[in-house]
């Protein structure tokens, strides 16, 4: 009888959290989308019907691209979760989605690591969280390898002014003083975990599976960075595709390297994209436009499938 009575408290506890998640997500979405101080839904809305946004052919080519960036991070997903644990495409597909749904509202999508290691088993959850990072990882030096691009362009074609100056500099300052306090406390160990801990465990994956994760890193890096640029299209901005390119490497690179909550992501990247494209006088409509319009087909759309997954999730034992 009391075992029932644990049991049925338990699974509760889980419903709970699982409906606190989605509802979570929902508020989320529904705060950024109505309630943005940036950019008004009516204003993007009438702006979006008025450049044909919703055509059959501009919609789905666009979900096309969604599909291709979320297929490359699921795929690295599988590809880095197969050293311990071959699981189908369709799985990763389900713990990726689930995971993005119960990170929107942690901050810098936190939530993602501990989402994903619910997974697995107990013994096998430190290196799935290790693994998680691998991932962010290469997806994060590719952002810096073309953002690198995209400093050095901007500092030969233009005078940069001082707002954009500084906002490199304090980024670059806080990068060098992470790196620094990261080496400097890598034997530091918090409940089995460090950085240490974390470095071993990247040592026993294989070279192979590290090339692959970084090949689709970069494969999902040029997805979202040309979806960016149709977008930028379809609000008929006029710029160069040279241009449009270069400074798309610098918004992701000034974005990224910001510690966040992903309740702000919406409105660092757009702060960004403000900045970087004010130098080719692009009205800041169409550029909070493009942002809003990434942000709903690679995080919205992708999370409500996400919310399935989460509802339906069962834990697994522990071992």
């Amino acid at each position: 009888m009391q075992q029932s009575t644990i049991y049925k408290s338990k699974q509760f506890f889980t419903l709970v959290v699982k409906l606190f998640i989605v509802i979570g997500c929902g508020y989320f979405i529904y705060y950024k989308l109505f309630k943005n101080q940036q950019l008004q839904f009516d204003a993007f809305f009438s702006n979006s019907v008025k450049n044909e946004l919703f055509s059959i052919k501009n919609i789905t080519f666009l979900l096309i691209l969604t599909a291709f960036n979320w297929f490359f991070e699921i795929k690295k997903w599988q590809v880095l979760v197969s050293y311990l644990k071959n699981i189908s495409f369709f799985e990763a597909a389900k713990q990726s989605l689930a995971s993005l749904t119960a990170s929107l509202i942690t901050p810098n999508r936190i939530g993602e690591y501990g989402a994903k290691a619910l997974y697995f088993e107990s013994g096998d959850r430190k290196q799935i969280l290790a693994l998680n990072l691998v991932g962010n990882l290469f997806q994060l030096l590719a952002t810096i390898v073309f953002g690198i691009f995209g400093i050095i362009y901007f500092a030969f074609n233009f005078t940069l002014d001082k707002s954009l100056l500084n906002f490199m500099l304090v980024i670059g300052t806080l990068f060098i003083v992470l790196i620094i306090a990261a080496l400097l406390l890598k034997k530091l160990s918090y409940k089995g975990y460090s950085l240490q801990t974390f470095i071993q465990y990247t040592k026993k994956t294989s070279k192979k599976s590290n090339l692959k994760v970084l090949i689709l890193s970069f494969a999902r890096y040029s997805i979202f960075l040309h979806q960016f640029y149709f977008m930028l299209l379809l609000f008929n901005v006029e710029i160069q595709y040279t241009e449009a390119i270069f400074s798309i490497f610098t918004m992701y690179l000034l974005a990224s390297l910001i510690p966040m909550l992903s309740f702000f992501d919406v409105v660092v990247k757009s702060s960004a994209a403000i900045l970087i494209f004010s130098y080719f006088n692009i009205n800041e409509i169409a550029i909070l436009s493009t942002v809003m319009l990434m942000w709903i087909f690679n995080f919205v759309i992708p999370s409500i499938a996400g919310s399935y997954f989460v509802l339906t999730f069962k834990s697994v034992k522990l071992s």
